[in-house]
């Protein structure tokens, strides 16, 4: 791997926030994440950071101290693999990208974690535009501030000029390219992150080759913002890990995903949230935009390539873009009941798998997190409800584990 970022070097005393793992067998519905696996009436034993075993209550081992949850439903802790926590979804996004100062900024992302912590998110994909992220993460890991597990990709990369170009690293050239991708990695990114299009495809070919040639030297994945086919064939073609929003795919492009086994992350939240009028207005969304959200959400052939990349195999994980407007960091329901109501999903229960087992397979976690199984890290969410059948259970979510260490 490259060379850890400079903070990696401080000597930690102790962190200013740590908490115990909890040594508890958890009587509840179980959702494991395995399949559409659902045990009515079981067990989920955390102690020494890890799952010791999932089983039904009759089986549950004795010894340890029982939380009985009275029929609440346990479940991984869900992934969100699209987000931007210094944005907070409140404010007009140019203008706090480019005015926020950094300890604003940094106010922002942690309330935003603490927000995630209390909707059941366990692992964020903080997919940057400015280097905030970079800082964000080592708060979490020296101790220093309360949050879920992050991955993080430093500044955006685009073109000069390119798509928000107010608010990412702008780059001219292969030289500049590679420039780019190593000062996120000195930062201590964990993947980097370009925009490959907005109305125009961006990069030319040698950028584009470079910036993707320089993240897999260093050992990174990178991902790409791609929303429709020519973008997302040509990022495919040249090398991408991942391709995020997606959008308008023909039949080859889909087939280039599979052969390629490339997820896509859909983020379908800014349409979704933005439609509803009376959320929209009170975040001084403008009328004509809400009408363009509206006839956004009501055509559903336009996210026809999604839907058949879908059913084609290619996996599709769940994310939300939040900080975007409107979207805030525990608004998790519109994004999963949106991607089952498309048919990216086929049901609830393919959607949770969407936010749990495929996006830690994404997120390079699938031997370690995303599914209740016996060995795994013991991630796990106590929901006053039955996900599986009504999506809105979710907004109820009574503890949050990680680690086995009880962070809600």
């Amino acid at each position: 791997m490259p060379e850890p970022a400079a903070w990696k070097y401080q000597k930690i005393t102790k962190p200013m926030f740590e908490a115990e793992a909890v040594d508890c067998v958890f009587f509840g519905r179980v959702i494991t994440c395995v399949g559409d696996e659902v045990i009515e009436d079981g067990f989920v034993h955390l102690k020494n950071g890890r799952i010791a075993d999932v089983g039904m209550r009759a089986d549950a081992p004795a010894g340890a101290e029982i939380v009985d949850t009275g029929g609440k439903t346990l479940m991984p802790g869900m992934m969100n693999s699209h987000a931007h926590l210094s944005w907070d979804g409140i404010h007009e996004l140019s203008q706090q990208s480019m005015f926020d100062p950094p300890e604003i900024r940094a106010y922002k992302a942690a309330g935003n974690m603490l927000k995630s912590l209390r909707a059941g998110i366990t692992l964020v994909r903080d997919l940057g535009v400015h280097d905030a992220n970079l800082f964000t993460k080592q708060a979490v890991a020296q101790g220093i501030f309360p949050g879920p597990r992050l991955l993080v990709s430093g500044e955006s990369i685009i073109q000069t000029g390119g798509h928000t170009y107010w608010v990412c690293r702008e780059a001219s050239g292969a030289d500049e390219m590679r420039r780019a991708v190593r000062d996120q990695v000195k930062g201590g990114a964990d993947l980097i992150k370009i925009m490959a299009c907005h109305d125009t495809l961006e990069f030319t070919d040698e950028e584009l080759h470079a910036v993707i040639d320089e993240s897999h030297r260093n050992r990174l994945p990178i991902t790409a913002h791609a929303t429709y086919n020519d973008c997302i064939a040509r990022v495919a073609e040249f090398g991408v890990d991942c391709v995020e929003h997606g959008g308008s795919m023909t039949d080859e492009t889909i087939q280039l995903l599979l052969d390629k086994k490339l997820p896509v992350v859909t983020t379908f939240s800014a349409l979704v949230i933005q439609a509803n009028e009376e959320i929209a207005r009170a975040f001084g969304i403008p009328e004509w935009k809400i009408a363009e959200r509206q006839r956004a959400v009501a055509d559903k052939t336009r996210f026809d390539g999604l839907v058949r990349a879908a059913k084609a195999g290619v996996p599709i994980v769940f994310g939300t873009d939040a900080g975007s407007p409107a979207v805030e960091h525990d608004s998790i329901v519109p994004e999963l009941g949106f991607m089952v109501e498309v048919g990216v999903c086929p049901d609830n229960l393919d959607a949770l798998r969407a936010i749990t087992a495929r996006a830690a397979v994404l997120n390079g976690f699938g031997d370690t997190l995303g599914t209740l199984e016996a060995g795994k890290l013991a991630d796990m969410i106590v929901v006053d409800g039955k996900p599986d059948e009504d999506l809105s259970a979710l907004e109820k979510v009574d503890m949050t584990f990680i680690d086995g260490k009880r962070m809600h």
